[in-house]
């Protein structure tokens, strides 16, 4: 059998063991103490996770500045250099880090302190829930009512 694997079966191979590794972080704040009293914590880490492994552009676990540009970008916030590294150290905890871990998100999503990073995907994750409620079709009109 040939040990070289390309194309998409490459890279679901990659994601599949990528998922794995950010399960095992999911594992490991469930199990977390400081995390017990987070309301339906499991569907939130699952959600996070999702997220989180769309925009690692690198596939290396963690999120870059491209990745965090294209995330920003993805929601209507094209962000200039200088915000992105602001950001990125504010969520990575130093302005060294060039890259946001899954545990440095996961501490800021699920963690007391407002970053401006969680407060933009909240607000997304508000606005996808308003758009949810507002698909279908009208409600049916009295003849009264009518222009």
């Amino acid at each position: 059998m040939d040990n070289r694997i390309q194309g998409g079966k490459a890279y679901g191979i990659l994601k599949s063991h990528q998922e794995d590794k950010l399960n095992t972080i999911n594992e490991v704040f469930l199990s977390d103490e400081q995390y017990a009293e987070v309301e339906d914590l499991a569907f939130k880490l699952d959600m996070f996770k999702k997220k989180y492994m769309e925009f690692d552009l690198n596939d290396k676990g963690d999120i870059d500045m491209m990745g965090l540009k294209r995330m920003l970008e993805k929601l209507g916030l094209a962000k200039t250099h200088l915000e992105l590294k602001r950001m990125m150290s504010e969520v990575a905890g130093g302005p060294s880090k060039e890259t946001i871990s899954y545990t440095d998100f996961l501490t800021m999503m699920l963690g007391q302190r407002n970053a401006i990073l969680k407060l933009i995907l909240m607000f997304e994750g508000m606005t996808k829930e308003e758009e949810r409620r507002d698909v279908g079709p009208p409600a049916p009109k009295t003849f009264s009512e009518l222009p």
